[in-house]
């Protein structure tokens, strides 16, 4: 019989991988209708640092689009650890930006996202609630 903690420690690490994976794709996806108008307006507020602004445009779409894919990929639990690495990573770019811009309570709100990021990675071994864990179960 599995105790209450074999229980809650998978469901919780599910619940929470699924609430920012609902965040993290909606933040993508309602940018997808407009994203142009969200790359041409970081390329204005980024216009006072040092980034070339073709640049800054380009990743305004890689942002829009790496926040949609990895938010569904979290949603359905799909491909998780290199999910949840790549949101890692794209948090750090978005930190880079944030300080280059010296927005410090943003940059603070960050590493919240950061530290959620690195909580789903340390205890991706109690997934029990993901499409990656019903595929690697019909394997064993």
């Amino acid at each position: 019989m599995m105790t209450t903690f074999q229980n809650d420690v998978p469901l919780a690490h599910g619940l929470a991988r699924l609430a920012l994976g609902v965040n993290i794709a909606l933040h993508g996806l309602t940018r997808l209708p407009k994203i142009a108008e969200f790359s041409a307006g970081m390329e204005k507020r980024f216009a006072e640092t040092f980034l070339p602004g073709p640049l800054v445009y380009a990743t305004g779409y890689g942002i829009v689009l790496g926040e949609a894919i990895i938010g569904l990929l979290l949603v359905f639990g799909l491909f998780l650890r290199p999910a949840l690495v790549a949101g890692t990573l794209l948090m750090v770019l978005l930190l880079t930006g944030t300080c280059l811009l010296q927005n410090w309570e943003i940059a603070g709100l960050q590493m919240v996202y950061v530290a959620f990021y690195a909580g789903l990675l340390a205890t991706l071994r109690y997934d029990r609630y993901s499409v990656d864990y019903l595929r690697n179960a019909r394997r064993r």
